[in-house]
């Protein structure tokens, strides 16, 4: 077994290891006093926000942006980093503020378990990078994103149009999120949409509208869209990412609902099991309130790699992957995966 110095909670002073130093309380803690919590909360998530050198809050002022829950202001730089006094500058039809690779098929998608691409071996994805993001998650597996505000790289639509060869199946646009930068993926996946399957991976919190879009150009080129879910509870989810969850749960209610209409599988759910606070009843939670919308969406668990700044946390241990398993297929759910394995501990 791993050993892995514990922590105690600032407020009830119980020590371990799934509690993070960063956060410095526990999951219970911001569940049952959250307003003793919130202190400690805002102060974790204010240091990352300055050594990002990004807005602490969305700026103030007349609406500049109603892309995500957060509706910027024009005074100052946008939350995700994309907009400066109400000025965009990256993100649009014209220029995306993005990287790209091929990963070869079958790749380690969040939807491989189910994605029609799965055995189309010889073939690759084109995984579309973006930078910016509307979340500011602790815990963020793709931290680097952040480094695409500081040393840019642009795209137009037409460079990664050509992008798209002959032995390219299928488009994913993750980051970050592409919810920041939706004008500039919208418009290179109306371009190659019947040539290619279009996928996503995002937090969700769009505005409603937005995730019409998204939804309506990866079902009609059979694609998939794919849900980060990273915790139910209000409190939980603000602690580990900044933001309130209300805007993506009632996002992906309505992708779940849209999604009985269709034979194949165009919504997928995730969950990073994060030590100490994306536990059991959290993933219960979560499963619970997929399986009253949808039983048949997958639902796939991720293993946690200790990164950013809760860096002082356990990868995910056995245990906890495989009883949050258990406990999302006695919710109701009938397709729930196991990913990431080779990232589970023994540490707790």
């Amino acid at each position: 077994m791993e050993n892995y110095a514990g922590t105690t909670c600032a407020i009830c002073g119980r020590t371990s290891v799934s509690i993070s130093s960063f956060l410095a309380v526990c999951r219970d803690c911001i569940e049952k006093d959250f307003a003793r919590a919130w202190p400690f909360i805002c102060t974790a998530h204010n240091t990352v926000r300055r050594y990002l050198h990004r807005s602490i809050t969305p700026p103030k002022g007349k609406t500049a942006c109603t892309l995500c829950i957060h509706r910027c202001g024009k005074e100052g730089v946008r939350f995700c980093g994309l907009l400066e006094d109400g000025k965009r500058w990256a993100g649009t039809a014209r220029r995306g503020l993005c990287t790209f690779y091929y990963d070869p098929l079958p790749t380690n998608c969040v939807a491989s378990f189910v994605c029609p691409e799965r055995e189309h071996r010889g073939y690759e994805s084109l995984a579309v990078f973006y930078g910016g993001c509307n979340f500011s998650c602790l815990f963020c597996q793709n931290w680097h994103h952040h480094n695409l505000l500081e040393e840019p790289h642009f795209y137009s639509v037409g460079e990664l149009e050509k992008a798209v060869h002959a032995r390219v199946a299928c488009i994913c646009f993750f980051g970050g999120d592409p919810i920041p930068q939706i004008g500039h993926a919208l418009a290179l996946s109306r371009r190659v949409k019947g040539k290619i399957r279009i996928c996503w991976e995002t937090n969700g919190a769009a505005h409603p509208e937005i995730i019409k879009k998204m939804f309506a150009v990866s079902r009609e080129s059979g694609g998939i869209l794919k849900f980060d879910l990273k915790a139910f509870s209000e409190g939980v989810h603000r602690a580990l990412t900044g933001v309130s969850n209300h805007l993506t749960l009632s996002n992906f209610a309505w992708a779940a609902r849209e999604a009985l209409r269709f034979p194949q599988v165009t919504v997928v759910a995730s969950t990073l099991l994060v030590p100490g606070y994306v536990n059991e009843e959290e993933v219960g939670r979560i499963a619970t309130f997929i399986a009253s919308l949808n039983p048949e969406i997958p639902y796939v668990l991720l293993g946690f790699a200790p990164n950013f700044f809760l860096e002082d946390l356990p990868p995910t241990s056995i245990r906890h992957a495989e009883g949050a398993l258990r406990r999302a297929q006695e919710k109701g759910l009938r397709r729930v995966y196991l990913a990431n394995r080779f990232l589970l501990s023994r540490a707790y």
